[in-house]
């Protein structure tokens, strides 16, 4: 029996198709996503179509995965009221620091749901919605997640099929609380002034959302970062370290978290548990911008990096080239500091382009370490992680032994299992094997603690925190 798997994320539409005992994968196809911070939700749909043309034969389930915090609004015909603003949209950063303010401080917003709002935060672009474009807010009769828009269109796509959605994405959106297991209405009110739209219904893990209108089974889906850890059977104490365009680092916890500093999102997960998420805007961009810079390609890029040595010669990159999410820092630019005669030079720029990223995404670690939350090893995911260099400075930079399991779809690979899961309705997930790995003790001397020193020493100077 086959099931299948859809991650629909930023940049493009994945659909994998695997053996629903197993795993193991037997087809699989993609297609791209317009560019953009803002995008018709229709082009995820005719994505999906294109993707899925021809991959479906003997399919018996299937489930979403899909970007997080997005904001789709349809009116009561259940028409988009306007393009779907993306989680990469911050024109949102002045409504979540409103709303921060409104409900008394970020502590307050960390305690009610789990995180404090962000730019990147549903709630945040509710209110932006209001305060922008009063007109179609008035418009809006249902408010949806992307995952939530793609699971509602598999099953018909009608006014008359209720949306629903799962605790993992949910819990992304600002206004539903993992600890208290429920939407806060309230919060919603005072982000979309004044207004309740219809929320989608929150499914259970192995809840099924429905079927298509030719009778496949359609799961609840959930968020990319739960169905990436449901994809890499994340087990307690690993931490992944997400090199895609933007960068996530994640764990497993077994009691909801609630960082006041806004750092940490307090997430669900996919399994009933829940998953404290750091996320930043920069992380594969900056080598691909810094080889287009250079005028090599990314496989150069690495050779360049080889040539200098562990802190670059002196040249260190703040790597805020989109302005960033953590630290929180939405208007920010790129730094680079400690250009001199002897660091001017192709390959200190790209070793330096590497040790910003992780840096960066160490910074992120570190706030799950604030939490209580010590990992004993990290697993490096996404495309920048195929890397060896980049392999070995994470694990000089993080100081942990680093994993670095084959190239996957895992998005849509933890689709996919929670769609075999929908179809056993057994209590668990089915046992997939492990993916084959690459592993990297936690043993080098290439002097990570002190690039890690001078790149928060500059960055506490750049940006004084």
């Amino acid at each position: 029996m086959l099931v299948a798997g859809i991650d629909s994320s930023t940049q493009s539409c994945k659909v994998v198709v695997c053996e629903a005992d197993t795993g193991k994968i037997v087809r699989q196809a993609r297609f791209a996503h317009p560019d953009g911070t803002e995008v018709p939700a229709r082009a995820w749909w005719d994505a999906w179509l294109a993707a899925a043309d021809g991959l479906l034969d003997g399919v018996a389930a299937i489930a979403v995965a899909a970007q997080q915090h997005g904001l789709v609004t349809l009116d009561e015909r259940g028409r988009p009221v306007r393009d779907a603003l993306l989680w990469n949209d911050t024109r949102s950063a002045g409504a979540a620091a409103d709303l921060v303010e409104e409900l008394g401080g970020p502590g307050e917003w960390a305690k009610a749901v789990g995180s404090v709002p962000l730019a990147a935060h549903t709630v945040a672009k509710l209110r932006w919605l209001a305060d922008h474009e009063p007109a179609h807010a008035d418009r809006v009769a249902r408010v949806l997640l992307p995952h939530d828009y793609l699971t509602w269109r598999l099953r018909g796509g009608t006014p008359d099929v209720e949306p629903t959605t799962d605790r993992g994405d949910a819990s992304g959106t600002g206004y539903w609380s993992p600890a208290q297991q429920r939407y806060r209405d309230d919060l919603v009110r005072m982000a979309f002034r004044g207004r309740l739209p219809e929320l989608p219904r929150v499914l259970g893990p192995a809840e099924a959302a429905g079927h298509t209108p030719d009778g496949v089974l359609v799961a609840a889906g959930t968020g990319d970062n739960a169905a990436a850890a449901l994809g890499l059977g994340l087990d307690d104490g690993e931490v992944v370290v997400s090199l895609g365009t933007s960068g996530t680092v994640f764990t497993r916890s077994a009691a909801p978290s609630a960082d006041a500093t806004g750092a940490v999102n307090g997430f669900a997960d996919a399994t009933g548990g829940y998953l404290p998420l750091v996320c930043t805007l920069n992380a594969a961009r900056v080598l691909e911008h810094t080889a287009t810079l250079l005028g090599v390609g990314l496989d150069e890029l690495e050779t360049l990096a080889n040539r200098s040595v562990p802190g670059a010669n002196g040249l260190t990159l703040l790597p805020y080239l989109t302005g960033e999410r953590t630290p929180d820092l939405p208007e920010a630019t790129g730094t680079l500091h400690g250009l001199t005669p002897d660091t001017m030079r192709p390959e200190h720029m790209a070793r330096a382009a590497v040790e910003g990223m992780l840096c960066n995404l160490a910074d992120a670690l570190d706030h799950l370490r604030a939490l209580d939350l010590e990992p004993r090893r990290v697993l490096l995911i996404g495309g920048a992680a195929a890397s060896p260099l980049v392999a070995t400075v994470a694990r000089d930079i993080f100081g942990l032994a680093v994993t670095v399991p084959e190239p996957r779809e895992y998005v849509a690979l933890g689709a996919a299992r929670q769609a075999a899961w929908a179809l056993a309705a057994t209590a668990d997930p089915p046992e997939w094997p492990s993916p084959p790995a690459r592993e990297i003790a936690a043993d080098g001397v290439g002097g990570g603690a002190a690039i890690r020193e001078r790149y928060g020493r500059i960055r506490r100077i750049v940006h004084l925190r």
